[in-house]
């Protein structure tokens, strides 16, 4: 890869800004201004050797918020730390820690990071500090990859566990009596990046806690929480959700930044009339790879793995590597294997690696040096994400440059042309529901495999008592005479179900190409039938495996090496069941909002092949594998009898499916989640209401409050829809709206506009 002429990151980015072929897609440029730190003393009585090592890694005086939460820590009170990217929350619980072992090298401490490659990234950390303040300090990782002589060190030991929620889960609430140590002793739990713990995944930890603070009280413990946060609207609400215990709130920053270019860059339209852009993934490479020429090392955030892997072959091609050489462009996400991981990560800090392409797997506080510049490539889905990626850049202090490539998708075309939403707004709340009756009872059974629960006791309901007699109903629980109920089945409880899915495997991927077969990667279960089903084409690195054969029953995929200028895409189609309905309201003209239960079935139906570069689709096939379903909550529409009647049956058809696209795109607006963790299904004739019906539904088993939610919004949630679809300047239809006219009919755009007024009346 040839370089241009070395220069400063504010020269590159300066002329980059100035470049007029740029200036027409830019939608807004905020500049984010630096400042200085802010500093305080060290807390009384911190260890000198402490405060010696941390002078000589360049920490001479705290943060006020490193100051201010060591002190209420001190204090013996919770604490969430919620700061920007890089503001050095790491030492806020390091310190408190280190400083509990120095006193008392019988004090334990427990990590919890949502991945496995950051808990080693602070693992390192932890240990540099300690080392240069010569504490003889026992910390190690405890996860799926630790070997088994070091796992019975780390538990016999191990003065600082760093571990995953998976794994206290399933490997060591379970197995409580082998740790008998730690919980004894247990002074601290640090929960980082607090900000993840949300819908199906926070809910899951949430009581994952539960059972963690009731093994301590067996064991005679009281640890004091200290949660570290990106910046969300409610901070100590989620923190105290997640502990159900009182949270002091740190979120001062005392760390200084240094000058951010924040810019939403809107591809340039290719057809006014159908309302067609210029492909963001495109216009990404384009703006990426005369950053990275110009000398920057940046990092693109895309969607999705097979975005990351496209993105990935495009950057290669215009910027290839010197003869011999690796390329200095990277993929990463997940599904590489944990070694190629690391050594991406490694590449990264020592600038060998000068662009990387990535899921969110690189959005948490990993190590990764600093970057220059960080681009989105279409919006990640909440505010609070897309800060978090535009944090990833610019670590240093120094200038540094963060882009916002919209898609057509109606929410990115909404925040090109409402900047002010995105700046102006706060980052959304993090909404989790423990109480879940789905998740409650799988953790009351692990939490009865861990001690027996007294028939008096609390978890998380007050009608704990009650499902309890239903475990015991079940054949699960068994009450004795003390009134206590202890587990009785032979199954292991906690195995049974996962914190992130309700998949409880993965597919493991198998390359067959040469004379030795080797495992390339994995993906979960649910997601195996879009992306490696047979005669799909798997991306790994930029690399093009053909998928030979799935094995479903054993969880396989075996693939082998072409080189071939098309990927694959799947579609897959739903059905909805409504199982019951809880709740209704007239909505007055024959209008009617509903929530309740409802049954989602999925399958993949086919596959497209899609040309590099030009995107056309050259062939197609179907995919023959099994349908699955969940159970879940939802919240309907049933659309006004008057204005469904005005419309035939083919622009009624044209106008729900512009409904529901326009539905998924404004609910997360206002629920502040991702939109991915909506499903949405419109129905001409839905079996349940015989009416022209909307369903949006959580895409989590049980639901964690977002359909729940929706009902109670369901005016706000049609005035958006319709505010996004009378604010496209398209004639009828287009992706940044209701969908291409293709689609939606060539009635379908106002169709859908006069379905949504009526309803706003209504």
């Amino acid at each position: 890869m040839i370089l241009n002429r070395p220069v400063s990151a504010d020269e590159a980015i300066d002329t980059w800004l100035a470049d007029p072929v740029l200036q027409p897609l830019i939608a807004a440029h905020h500049v984010v201004e630096p400042l200085p730190p802010r500093l305080a003393a060290w807390p009384q009585g911190t260890d000198p050797r402490l405060t010696g090592a941390l002078a000589g890694r360049g920490i001479d005086a705290p943060y006020i918020h490193q100051a201010e939460a060591a002190a209420a820590v001190g204090a013996g009170r919770n604490v969430c730390v919620v700061t920007p990217t890089a503001s050095g929350k790491s030492l806020c619980y390091n310190l408190p820690v280190l400083q509990a072992i120095s006193q008392d090298p019988a004090a334990r401490a427990m990590y919890l990071f949502p991945t496995k490659a950051l808990a080693a990234d602070q693992l390192e950390e932890l240990r540099g500090i300690a080392d240069a303040a010569e504490l003889d300090l026992k910390a190690g990782t405890y996860d799926g990859d630790t070997p088994a002589t070091v796992r019975s060190v780390v538990r016999s030991a191990g003065q600082v566990v760093i571990t995953n929620p998976d794994m206290l889960h399933a490997a060591i609430l379970p197995h409580h009596t082998k740790w008998f140590k730690l919980f004894e002793n247990l002074r601290y739990v640090v929960i980082d990046e607090l900000h993840t713990y949300r819908g199906l995944f926070g809910s899951h930890v949430a009581n994952v806690v539960r059972r963690l603070r009731r093994i301590c009280r067996h064991y005679g413990a009281d640890p004091v929480f200290i949660c570290a946060s990106a910046t969300i609207a409610n901070p100590r609400e989620l923190a105290e959700r997640l502990l159900d215990a009182p949270v002091t709130l740190v979120d001062q920053n005392g760390a200084p930044r240094g000058r951010k270019h924040v810019l939403i860059l809107n591809p340039p339209v290719l057809n006014a009339r159908l309302g067609l852009r210029a492909s963001s993934l495109l216009t990404a490479q384009g703006v990426a790879a005369r950053l990275i020429r110009d000398g920057l090392q940046t990092i693109v955030f895309a969607r999705s793995r097979t975005s990351v892997e496209v993105l990935t072959t495009y950057l290669r091609e215009s910027l290839p590597s010197q003869p011999g050489q690796p390329s200095p462009i990277r993929g990463y996400r997940g599904g590489y294997l944990p070694n190629e991981r690391r050594e991406i990560e490694r590449g990264l800090r020592a600038g060998r690696v000068r662009g990387v392409v990535t899921t969110n797997a690189l959005e948490l506080g990993i190590d990764i040096g600093g970057l220059d510049a960080a681009i989105s490539v279409g919006y990640p889905g909440t505010i609070a994400c897309t800060w978090q990626q535009m944090g990833r850049a610019g670590r240093r202090g120094t200038t540094s440059l963060a882009v916002l490539v919209t898609s057509s998708a109606p929410i990115d075309q909404f925040l090109a042309t409402h900047p002010g939403y995105f700046f102006d707004r706060t980052p959304e709340h993090g909404l989790v529901n423990p109480d879940n009756l789905h998740l409650l009872l799988d953790h009351l059974k692990a939490s009865a495999f861990e001690l027996p629960v007294p028939d008096h006791e609390r978890f998380g309901i007050e009608e704990t008592g009650t499902l309890l007699d239903v475990l015991e109903e079940d054949g699960f629980l068994r009450r004795a005479a003390d009134d206590r109920y202890y587990w009785s089945s032979e199954n292991f409880p906690a195995s049974a179900f996962s914190l992130r899915s309700a998949a409880q495997e993965n597919v493991v991927i198998i390359d067959t190409t040469g004379d030795r077969a080797r495992v390339i990667g994995e993906v979960d279960l649910f997601a195996a039938p879009m992306l490696v089903h047979e005669q799909a084409i798997y991306l790994h690195e930029g690399a093009q495996f053909h998928v030979d054969r799935l094995d479903w029953a054993e969880r396989k995929a075996y693939v082998s090496r072409v080189d071939v200028d098309y990927y694959t895409d799947a579609d897959q189609g739903v059905t909805l069941k409504v199982l019951d309905c809880s709740d209704e309201a007239d909505d007055g003209d024959g209008g009617l909002r509903a929530r309740g239960e409802v049954m989602v079935a999925w399958h993949a139906t086919l596959f497209k092949k899609i040309k590099f570069h030009t995107h056309e689709n050259v062939g197609w096939g179907p995919i023959h594998l099994p349908e699955q379903q969940m159970h879940t909550a939802a919240c309907w529409l049933v659309i006004p009898e008057p204005a469904a009647a005005a419309f035939d049956r083919d622009t009624l058809d044209g106008a729900l499916i512009g409904l529901a696209r326009l539905a998924r795109e404004a609910a997360p607006l206002l629920l502040m989640c991702d939109s991915r963790d909506l499903g949405v299904l419109a129905q001409a004739q839905a079996p349940f209401t015989g009416r022209p019906t909307l369903y949006l539904y959580d895409s989590v088993p049980g639901g964690v409050g977002l359909a729940e939610r929706l009902f109670e919004l369901g005016p706000e949630l049609i005035r958006a829809a319709h505010q996004l679809v009378r604010d496209c300047a398209c004639e009828e239809g287009c992706p940044s709206c209701v969908g291409p006219a293709a689609e939606v009919g060539a009635r379908g755009k106002r169709a859908a506009e006069q379905l949504l007024a009526a309803m706003s009346v209504a």
